[in-house]
């Protein structure tokens, strides 16, 4: 062993720790005996002879010496220093490790789930715009809440959640949304999460099948999974969920997930036919219908739309909101609003399995509704998210009206490009614009079950100014028209070297050439 060599390695890989000379060496033998560079049994040359060797006092070899030994990487004998035979480092192990041990097949078998939502990038989804939230005048209210808490309001809270939120919520849902309710069926939670894992739970047991929307949502398609439901999935089209009779007759569910306001991901609203048509179904087979009304305060095209949970008397709806749009995703609070035969068996259960807090941050929710300030928070937002709304549309028109089609534009954060090119992957686009800095969403990896007919891309617009939406969905247009003309000169080879022509091909802008004729943007109505 060359140990003028081994630590010269050492010292430049670590040099920079500064360490004196004594640790340094003591650290470089300790490494390589953990490496294996030293095998167990190795005899240490003489203390006297390492410090010639690498022209260090003999007083620094015997402190490292000392140290290994007192660590027990060591063994001293009347012969000398002998390397200890030690367990291996766990970097060296050679068994190969139990697969994911200790995890359920639940766990396993989860969605990978990225963390572009705090980059602040376009065009991620689901996001507000952080920066027009007031931010002062909440911490206002955090304070004035704060000061007026009794020590009592400090122990566990109300399962259900504090009454003053409960009746506030009320009122909002009653004169914005159209929900019929009483405070007692409102139930606060820890966001639509919170909200959607209770629905499972509480509504269904294992094995019991539930109706997602295909594409969906994955926090769902999570959810239920997590409770050991038996998810079917329903195409959506451009009227939303479509159930046919034979489902109906076939997939009899317990539960109907829908996001009926502003389809997720496409953005598609449920026409008023199917909204009926699903309640009278879900009431002929005792199922409960889920109501996700997730970002439907911000409509933009016309009035807002009902909810379905007042559409009819006794409509069998659990409905679920959330703060994390409307507000701000940190302040993770939601709601859930159940039918009033439910409500006592669902407050035992919170009482059961939920132990309640954050009374302040309730409280001051609670002013911000009553006070009005939550109303006009939300008129800026909604003239703020439809300026930007409506510079993407004018941009995706320009620059890929000819393969994409708008759906979904009229309410929300975020619409749905959908290409109208086959031969286009949104998968390996979501790639491309990656390395651009442009972060979407493929429409295709929304499936909850086998495939789905929507080839697209989501687009979030919340946080991208309406000045800057030409150049990036110009940027995006680079990436989407570079694909295509790949995509197809492809199949145009295959088709030539079979003696084919493909059919309809038509120039697009820079010499791209789709199958599909020139299509008109949709904003989804």
């Amino acid at each position: 062993m060359d140990y003028a060599l081994l630590l010269s390695s050492f010292d430049r890989e670590h040099g920079h720790h500064s360490w004196p000379r004594q640790r340094l060496l003591h650290e470089c033998l300790r490494w390589a005996i953990r490496d294996g560079k030293l095998a167990p049994g190795t005899r240490l040359v003489a203390t006297r002879t390492l410090a010639a060797e690498l022209g260090v006092a003999r007083n620094t070899v015997l402190y490292a010496y000392e140290q290994l030994a007192s660590e027990g990487f060591v063994v001293p004998d009347r012969r000398g220093t002998v390397v200890a035979t030690l367990a291996p480092a766990p970097g060296r192990r050679r068994t190969a490790p139990v697969p994911q041990a200790g995890l359920s097949r639940r766990a396993r078998n989860l969605r990978h789930v990225s963390n572009d939502a705090s980059d602040g990038v376009p065009f991620v989804p689901g996001v507000p715009d952080l920066a027009s939230f007031p931010l002062a005048l909440w911490r206002r209210l955090l304070d004035r809440a704060w000061r007026g808490l009794a020590p009592a309001q400090l122990n566990y809270s109300d399962p259900a959640g504090v009454p003053a939120l409960r009746a506030a919520i009320a009122d909002h849902l009653r004169a914005s949304r159209g929900v019929v309710c009483e405070p007692a069926q409102v139930f606060i939670t820890d966001g639509s999460q919170s909200s959607l894992d209770l629905c499972a739970h509480a509504c269904a047991d294992a094995g019991d099948i539930v109706w997602m929307e295909n594409p969906g949502y994955g926090g769902a398609l999570a959810a239920f999974r997590g409770a050991g439901l038996a998810v079917e999935g329903i195409d959506v089209d451009r009227d939303g969920m479509a159930p046919t009779p034979q489902d109906w007759r076939m997939r009899r569910p317990k539960l109907i997930y829908a996001t009926p306001s502003h389809q997720y991901p496409v953005g598609t609203v449920l026409s008023l036919a199917r909204r009926m048509a699903l309640i009278d179904g879900a009431r002929a087979c005792g199922a409960l219908i889920v109501e996700d009304d997730y970002d439907s305060e911000f409509r933009h095209d016309g009035p807002p739309l009902a909810a379905m949970q007042g559409l009819a008397p006794d409509a069998p709806v659990l409905y679920c909101g959330t703060f994390s749009k409307t507000m701000y995703p940190g302040l993770r609070i939601g709601f859930l609003v159940v039918p009033p035969e439910l409500a006592p068996q669902l407050a035992t259960m919170r009482a059961q399995s939920a132990a309640a807090g954050r009374v302040a941050e309730q409280l001051a929710l609670a002013e911000f509704l009553t006070s009005g300030q939550f109303a006009l928070h939300l008129r800026r937002m909604r003239r703020l998210y439809r300026q930007r709304r409506d510079a993407l549309v004018a941009a995706l028109d320009r620059h890929l009206g000819r393969i994409a089609t708008v759906d979904g534009a009229s309410a929300g954060m975020h619409l749905s490009l959908r290409f109208t090119d086959a031969a286009l992957s949104d998968l390996a686009i979501v790639e491309r614009a990656r390395r651009e800095g442009i972060v979407v969403n493929a429409l295709s990896t929304h499936a909850v079950q086998g495939t789905t007919a929507w080839n697209g891309l989501m687009l979030g617009y919340a946080q991208v100014p309406a000045e800057r939406m030409e150049e990036l969905v110009r940027r995006l247009a680079a990436v989407i028209y570079l694909a295509a003309y790949e995509a197809n000169k492809t199949h145009g080879d295959r088709h030539r070297s079979e003696g084919v022509t493909a059919p309809g091909s038509v120039p697009v802008t820079g010499g791209v050439k789709t199958r599909s004729p020139r299509a008109r943007t949709s904003n989804g109505r």
